[in-house]
């Protein structure tokens, strides 16, 4: 009986053994509750970024159809980037701006 016992106990020992370690593994392995709660965090930010890229994407296109179709956007863009004047017009650049401001001397719009 008192084998019995001992295997018994053995036995016991290598199934709570083998228990915890099936338990850390799936908890901390290679593609456990660790692991999958990381990834879920990536996702998530992946998706964020997707959402806000996608935003981005829209109004860049609005603003694409905005310059091939309107005159007034081209001359927009043209100003603020290129610093284009119509005639009469003065660019005074200001030291603490980074964009011109444009002063109509002219007095016409």
């Amino acid at each position: 009986m008192r084998v019995y016992d001992q295997r018994r106990r053995v036995a016991t020992a290598a199934a709570a053994l083998l228990a915890v370690a099936m338990g850390y593994h799936v908890v901390f392995g290679q593609n456990g509750l660790t692991a999958f709660r990381q990834k879920r965090q990536d996702a998530r930010a992946l998706d964020q970024q997707l959402q806000r890229l996608s935003e981005e994407n829209e109004q860049l296109k609005g603003h694409v159809d905005r310059l091939q179709d309107d005159p007034g956007a081209i001359e927009h863009q043209a100003r603020e980037e290129l610093h284009y004047t119509r005639p009469g017009e003065v660019i005074v650049t200001l030291p603490n701006e980074r964009r011109a401001t444009t002063v109509n001397t002219a007095g016409t719009p």
